[in-house]
């Protein structure tokens, strides 16, 4: 058994059209920003909707499409872990954000249910 889980499954839209790199390995990496939507009822009954950007990062391999064909508003089913990032402003303040790196990672052509 498992001491403890990062896990994050996430089912959205690319906000731009990926970043891709390649490393020396000959490997590439894919940076996108992927829009996942949940809708919810207010206090007053009032249906909502709230968009939330979550920071994705992918490397060629197993569980891997071809990354040329994602582009902005590609439909992603993504399963990952979160990983946080340091940074410094260009003030030289410390700052942390979290990205996903995808462990697996579907193009879907139709919405599916779920």
């Amino acid at each position: 058994m498992e001491k403890s889980i990062n896990r994050v499954e996430l089912k959205g839209n690319v906000g731009f059209d990926p970043r891709i790199t390649q490393l020396e390995e000959g490997i590439s990496v894919m940076k996108l920003s992927l829009a996942t939507n949940e809708s919810y009822k207010n206090r007053k009954g009032e249906w909502q909707e709230e968009t939330v950007w979550h920071n994705v990062v992918a490397f060629t391999g197993k569980g891997m499409p071809d990354f040329s064909g994602i582009k902005k508003g590609s439909l992603l089913y993504v399963t990952g872990r979160i990983k946080p990032v340091q940074y410094q402003t260009k003030s030289g303040v410390e700052k942390q954000t979290y990205e996903i790196v995808a462990v697996s990672l579907k193009h879907l052509t139709a919405d599916i249910p779920g």
